[in-house]
Parts: structure tokens; sequence; C-alpha cells
């Protein structure tokens, strides 16, 4: 039995797998900025999920950050009242066993690389664009972390071939600015349409006004297809991954699986090349919002 558990900023979601079965799931209001009762809710889950189960499990954990190589404390995460904190060693010590964590992104590219989307790719980039942006990578089944923990990272890297007023770009919360993220994200691209149009409009109402022949949403998305595909091209000539996989809430764009491979080929290299086409896919999340959960329970695998 595994047990994966998905740490949101609003919300704590559990799963139990009994091999790639899900069994039983439990789900809890996040106490923001309360990095105690924040613990205590984790072990609660798990203690709920087991019970439910009449099963000792493993624990895997997805963080929306990761954890120090050097001191084991948790960084990079914007939930803020996570960062520096021990949570490996204090989930350890309040469930009795080790436990495993790793970046929210992480999980979700392990889970559509074992059983998801990407099952049967060698190389396989996940790719969440949602509230922020952020990515994992997996290379024969096993989750790539690197040295520094922040493999994938794509979307704190300036966006590719920028031009016009795309630099120097929005400041970003990391300190800098015109991140990725600050273009592809669902504030990135709310930003965008209000700059263009003057009315301030969720991305996936933003998505089916285009689809409904709105002139101006339809420009604000095909510059965001332009964008997606310049970086997502840069992961192609660093990364050459098999297979994309999109998650989060503008995954769910349909016209972005057509037109966002249609673009990327002007920048993926292939000087001198007679043919030209890229081989990489570009495919949906099979799990939806449960790709992080369960990654976190394969964490495990």
């Amino acid at each position: 039995m595994r047990i994966g558990i998905d740490l949101g900023g609003t919300k704590i979601e559990g799963i139990a797998l009994d091999g790639r079965c899900e069994v039983a799931r439990r789900r809890v209001d996040t106490p923001r900025d309360d990095y105690d009762a924040t613990a205590a809710a984790i072990t609660k889950v798990v203690a709920d999920l087991e019970r439910s189960t009449d099963a000792r499990a493993t624990v895997g954990v997805g963080i929306p950050g990761t954890l120090s190589p050097d001191s084991g404390l948790v960084k990079n995460a914007n939930s803020t009242w996570l960062l520096g904190r021990p949570l490996k060693t204090d989930l350890e010590r309040a469930l009795s066993r080790e436990v495993r964590i790793a970046n929210d992104a992480n999980c979700f590219a392990i889970s559509e690389a074992t059983d998801g989307a990407a099952a049967g790719g060698n190389v396989v980039s996940g790719v969440i664009v949602g509230t922020g942006t952020g990515a994992g990578i997996t290379v024969g089944g096993r989750l790539l972390t690197g040295p520094n923990g922040i493999a994938g990272e794509w979307g704190h890297n300036p966006l590719p071939w920028a031009s016009g007023d795309e630099t120097p770009g929005p400041p970003c919360y990391c300190g800098k600015h015109g991140c990725v993220e600050t273009f592809l994200s669902g504030p990135g691209l709310t930003r965008d349409h209000e700059q263009r149009s003057g009315r301030r409009r969720p991305a996936i109402e933003i998505a089916a006004l285009a689809a409904s022949g709105d002139a101006a949403a339809n420009e604000t998305m095909a510059c965001y297809e332009h964008r997606m595909a310049r970086a997502l091209a840069a992961v192609i000539n660093v990364l050459d991954p098999d297979v994309i996989v999109l998650g989060g809430g503008l995954s769910n764009i349909e016209r972005l699986y057509a037109n966002v491979p249609r673009l990327w080929g002007a920048c993926v290299f292939a000087a001198g090349a007679a043919d030209a086409a890229v081989r990489t896919r570009l495919v949906r999340a099979a799990h939806g919002d449960s790709s992080g959960v369960r990654g976190a329970a394969w964490l495990w695998a």
C-alpha cells in the first residue's frame, strides 16, 4: 500500500494506492500560514487513510517547493510558511517511518510517466501551467532531480527569443523580470489580455471567448501559444524529450495541442536538416488534477 499526499496552498489531498488502484481518498483545507498545523494536518490525513484501508503504507509528499540538498529544509516554496522548515524530519518523527518528499511538479511528471499520458516514453517533461508554472523530468521512469533539486524548473528561465514589449518583462516573485512563469501562468495570460483589451478576465474565460470568435481574445491566445512554443522549444533543444505532458488549469485549453507543436518547429534546432519535423509529442495529462497526488505515492515505486 502506498499513500500519496499533495500539499497545496489551499488544500491537502491524500490517496491510498493498492498497486495501481486507488482505494481511499481524503481532502482537507490547508492551514495557511501555520507550519505546525500544516504538518499535523498531513499526519492526520495519513492516519485516516491507513484507518480506512486497515494497512500501514509508505508515504510520499508533493510540496510547492523542494528540499535543500544541504540542510534538508524547505526552499523555493510559494507557500511561504514552509520555507526554512524541517518538514521531512517532522513528518518522519510524527509518522515513525521514512517519508519521501518531492516538488509537486516532479510528482506530476512521475505520475504521467508511470501510468499516464506519457507511459512508455523514455524521457518525459511534465509541465504545469496554472496559477504558476513548473516542470519535472523523468528518464527511464525515474525522477531526475539534480544536485540542486531544481531539474526541470523551466518557469524561472527568461522567455526565449523575447522581443519588443517582452523585454525586460513583468516582475516575478523570484526577484527577476521576464521569467517564463510571468507570461505563461494563468495570471500572466489574464494580465496580457487586460493590456490588450482593457478587460480583466480569468484565463479559461479568455480561451472560451476566443473559441466563440472574440477577436481580442483570439489575439491574446495566439500570442500565448507563440510564447509557449518558444519556451517549450528551448526545453526540446536542451532535453529532447519523447513526450511533454501539460497539466494545471491551462492544460484544458484544447487549441494548445494543435497550435503549439505547429509553431515550435521554427525554434527547435535543426540547422541544415532536410527533414525538420519535431518528433516530441505534446499531450494532456491523463490523470488531471489527481496526477500530483498519485505521483507522490509513486515516489515509492
